[in-house]
C-alpha cells in the first residue's frame, strides 16, 4: 500500500460562512509479509490537528459546501510544511519496520 493521508474530522464554525477551524488528519501505511493463510499486515499510523482562522473575505477562499478532502489534505500538508511532512511518513515507514523486526519478544526459556 502507499502512504495515504486522511481527514477524518473537521471543526467550523457554526455561522453562514462554516469556514474550517480544525482538521483531524491521519497518515497510514501498510505492508502485507506473507500471503494466504500466513499472511501479516503490518500497520503505521500517525495522526494530528491543525488550527486555521477562517476569513471568508481572503483570496481562495472555499466555501465549506465545496471542500474537499483533497483540499483540506493540502492546507494541512502546507500548514506542516514539506519536512515535517516527510518526518511524518519518515515515522509511519519506521512503525512498519518495527512490526515486521520487533526489537523485543514475549516468552520463557524453559
Amino acid at each position: 500500500m502507499a502512504i495515504e493521508w486522511t481527514i477524518t474530522n473537521t471543526e467550523y464554525n457554526n455561522d453562514s460562512d462554516k469556514g474550517i477551524v480544525h482538521a483531524a488528519w491521519q497518515c497510514t501505511n501498510s505492508e502485507v509479509v506473507g500471503s494466504g493463510d500466513s499472511a501479516v499486515t503490518h500497520t503505521g499510523t500517525v495522526s494530528g490537528m491543525e488550527s486555521y482562522t477562517p476569513d471568508a473575505s481572503a483570496d481562495g477562499y472555499k466555501a465549506y459546501a465545496s471542500v474537499t478532502e483533497a483540499n483540506v489534505v493540502a492546507w494541512v500538508k502546507a500548514t506542516l510544511g514539506s519536512e515535517e511532512v516527510t518526518r511524518v511518513e519518515t515515522k509511519v515507514a519506521a512503525q512498519i519496520t518495527k512490526s515486521k523486526t520487533p526489537p523485543t519478544a514475549w516468552g520463557v526459556p524453559w
